[in-house]
C-alpha cells in the first residue's frame, strides 16, 4: 500500500533523526537492539520487509522511545462509531422490581 510506505518511510526516517540526535551510531544502536547493522539500515529507510518487533527494539535502543507505541490506536474514533452503530438500544427502560 502506497500510503503505508510513506508512513513507514516517515517514521523510518525519524527513528534515524533521533539516533543522531543522540549522537549514537549505527553499530551501537544495532548492539543494544540486538539486531544487524543491515537491519538497522532497512528500519532507517522504512522497509516494510522489517519485523514490528525490530522497529520497537530499536526505539527501545533509543532510550526507552518504545513506550510510544503504546499511542498506537488508542483513540480509535472511527472504530467506536462502527461499534455505537451496532449497539442495542430499548424502547423502553426496564421495570424497577419492589423492594
Amino acid at each position: 500500500m502506497p500510503q503505508t510506505e510513506k508512513i513507514l518511510a516517515q517514521m523510518g526516517e525519524q527513528i534515524k533523526l533521533a539516533r543522531l540526535r543522540r549522537k549514537l551510531s549505527t553499530e551501537l544502536v544495532a548492539e543494544r537492539a540486538s539486531i544487524s547493522r543491515a537491519t538497522l539500515w532497512a528500519i532507517e529507510k522504512g522497509s516494510p520487509s522489517v519485523a514490528i518487533g525490530m522497529y520497537a527494539a530499536v526505539l527501545h535502543a533509543l532510550n526507552g522511545m518504545d513506550k510510544d507505541l503504546a499511542l498506537v490506536a488508542k483513540d480509535d474514533e472511527f472504530g467506536r462509531k462502527l461499534q455505537d452503530l451496532e449497539l442495542v438500544t430499548r424502547k423502553r427502560a426496564p421495570k424497577k422490581s419492589g423492594d
